[in-house]
C-alpha cells in the first residue's frame, strides 16, 4: 500500500469555487482525507462551470479530485451541530467565504476551537480577515487586477487582459496548503498547544498574487519605474518571445542569456548580432528587443514548429512548442511522468467515457502519484461520513436530509 506524506490528516473543507477547494485538493493528493461539504440540491457551483454535457463539469472533477462529498445545510442549526461535531474528528477546517460569515453562522474561529483546541482553520477571502477592504467581496478576477498582475497583461496598446485560468484562485490555493502544512509542522514540532492566533491561516487572494509580482514593487521604489505591458515579453529581458512558423504555429524561444544569445545568433545565421558590443548583456539587448525579435522571426518562418525546435535544442538553446490540450495529452514527457491519468466519467453519453486528468504535483517517487478519484457526486458519501465518523443512524440521516 503506497504512503503518502498526510496519510491520517483529515481536513473538513468549507469551501466554494476553486481557492479553498484547489487548497483541499492539495492536500488530498498527499493523503489526506477531505470532506467537502456542499449545499444541499445544488451544491458547489463549480459543478456548472464549463458544463459540456452532464451533470458535474470537468472543471468540478479536477478541482475536488481526492475529496468525500457531503450535504449539509449551513445556515441550519442542525447542519452546523453536525459541522462542530465533525470538527472534533478533523485537524484541519479550510473555508472561502466572505469575512465574517462564519462567525455570523456561530461557526467562527473562537466556536470552532472550543470544539477542537487543536484545529487549524485555513481561511481564503478576497482582501483578508482583517483591514479596510477586508468586507469586500471580491473573484480572482479582482484580485488578479488590485495584486498587479492584470495590468502587465496584454499588448501596450490594448487594454489589459486575462490570463486563461483562475490564476488568483489557484495561486492563493497553493498558498493556503503550504500555510495548512506548516501549521500542521508546528503542531507536530511543539510540546504545548500552539495558541489560536497561529492556527488561523489567512489568505487573502490580492495578497497571493502581489507575493508572485517579482520586483514590480521595489522597482517603483527604488526607481520610480512603473512597469507596462509588454505583449508576449518579460520586461527587461530579451530576446525571449513566441515567433511564427512557416507551419502557422508559433514556438516559444529563451534566449536571453549571454553566453546563450551568442549561440542563438549564430544558429539563426546572425554572426553580425552576436557580435555587435551593444548587445553583450539583457539592458542592450531590450533596447534593441523589435530588432532582435524581427531577425530571429525572419528564420523561424523558413521552418516548421518541428524543424527550428530541432535546430535549437541541439544547440542547447532553449524552445518548446506552444502546446493545445491535444498536444498534452500525446506528448512522451508528460506520459513518463503519468502526468496525464484516466478515470471513466459521466460526461452525458450513453456510456461513461475515459478522460485524462492532471497528475499530481510534486512528484514524489519519480512518477506522479496515482489520483485516487475525479471529483465526486453531490452527497456521494454523507451516508458514509455521518454514520461511520459520527455514529448518525439511517433514520438521523434521512431526517437531516429531510430537513436541511
Amino acid at each position: 500500500m503506497e504512503i503518502r506524506p498526510l496519510d491520517g490528516v483529515r481536513v473538513l473543507e468549507l469551501g466554494n469555487y476553486i481557492a479553498a477547494p484547489t487548497a483541499g485538493r492539495i492536500l488530498g493528493d498527499f493523503g489526506a482525507e477531505v470532506i467537502k461539504v456542499e449545499r444541499p440540491k445544488t451544491g458547489d457551483e463549480l459543478r456548472n462551470w464549463r458544463l459540456y454535457g452532464g451533470d458535474t463539469s470537468m472543471l468540478y472533477r479536477t478541482v475536488n479530485r481526492n475529496k468525500k462529498s457531503i450535504t449539509l445545510d449551513l445556515r441550519s442549526e442542525a447542519g452546523r451541530a453536525v459541522v462542530l461535531d465533525l470538527v472534533t474528528r478533523c485537524d484541519v477546517l479550510l473555508e472561502n467565504f466572505r469575512p465574517g460569515m462564519l462567525e455570523k453562522w456561530g461557526l467562527g474561529p473562537e466556536e470552532l476551537t472550543k470544539a477542537n483546541p487543536d484545529l487549524v482553520i485555513t481561511r481564503i477571502s478576497a482582501y483578508g480577515q482583517t483591514g479596510p477592504l477586508s468586507q469586500r467581496p471580491g473573484f480572482a478576477a479582482v484580485a488578479e487586477a488590485v495584486g498587479g498582475l492584470r495590468e502587465l497583461v496584454g499588448d501596450p496598446d490594448r487594454p489589459p487582459v486575462r490570463v486563461g485560468v483562475s490564476i488568483g484562485d489557484s495561486i492563493a490555493g497553493i498558498y493556503a496548503a503550504f500555510g495548512t502544512v506548516m501549521a500542521l509542522f508546528q503542531r507536530e514540532r511543539s510540546d504545548d498547544r500552539i495558541p489560536l492566533p497561529q492556527r488561523v491561516i489567512d489568505v487573502a487572494l490580492n495578497e497571493s498574487i502581489l507575493s508572485v509580482m517579482e520586483s514590480l514593487v521595489p522597482d517603483y521604489f527604488a526607481y520610480d519605474i512603473t512597469r507596462e505591458r509588454v505583449g508576449g515579453r518579460m520586461e527587461g529581458i530579451a530576446p525571449s518571445n513566441a515567433y511564427p512558423c512557416s507551419d502557422g504555429v508559433s514556438i516559444i524561444i529563451g534566449g536571453n542569456g549571454d553566453a546563450i544569445f551568442q549561440r542563438y545568433m549564430r544558429v539563426i545565421e546572425r554572426p553580425d548580432l552576436a557580435a555587435d558590443p551593444e548587445l553583450a548583456d539583457n539592458a542592450g539587448r531590450w533596447r534593441h528587443r523589435d530588432r532582435l525579435d524581427a531577425a530571429i522571426a525572419e528564420w523561424t518562418r523558413r521552418h516548421t514548429r518541428d524543424e527550428a525546435l530541432g535546430i535549437l535544442e541541439e544547440a542547447a538553446i532553449p524552445s518548446g512548442p506552444i502546446y493545445t490540450a491535444a498536444d498534452i495529452a500525446g506528448d512522451e514527457q508528460y506520459r513518463a511522468r503519468n502526468m496525464i491519468q484516466h478515470f471513466p466519467v459521466d460526461v452525458g453519453e450513453p456510456e461513461p467515457k475515459q478522460v485524462g486528468f492532471p497528475g499530481i504535483v510534486p512528484v514524489i517517487g519519480g512518477q506522479s502519484l496515482p489520483i485516487r478519484s475525479v471529483g465526486p457526486d453531490l452527497g456521494e458519501h454523507t451516508h458514509e461520513v455521518l454514520s461511520g465518523l459520527l455514529g448518525m443512524s439511517d433514520t438521523e440521516i434521512l431526517a437531516l436530509e429531510a430537513n436541511p
